[in-house]
């Protein structure tokens, strides 16, 4: 089994904080307004919610699709099943309101 250098393990790492930074800001940037209706308040909450997993579901993606990079690199197939478990698990987590909107109709 070949190892990874460091080098090309701080440009992954470099890589996937700025992802993650840039999909955390960009998606979790919505304006709240106050309401007197209380459903509008739950359904800004309600999007809110659904606007943060998709960041952390696209965090999560990412991750996944680095795995299975770096496991085509070494050569690993045990870390080519985790990065496919995990890139599938990231993207159940970016559209889980459009699945849980599929579901419930």
């Amino acid at each position: 089994m070949r190892k990874i250098d460091e080098k090309s393990l701080k440009k992954v790492r470099k890589i996937m904080m700025i992802t993650a930074v840039l999909s955390f800001g960009l998606n979790t940037i919505m304006p709240v307004y106050a309401a007197d209706d209380p459903i509008s308040v739950i359904n800004n909450l309600s999007n809110f919610i659904f606007t943060l997993t998709r960041a952390i579901g696209t965090i999560i993606l990412i991750f996944g699709i680095v795995q299975i990079g770096m496991s085509y690199q070494s050569h690993d197939p045990s870390q080519r099943t985790n990065g496919v478990f995990t890139l599938v698990g990231g993207v159940i987590i970016a559209f889980a309101k459009e699945i849980i909107g599929l579901i419930t109709g």
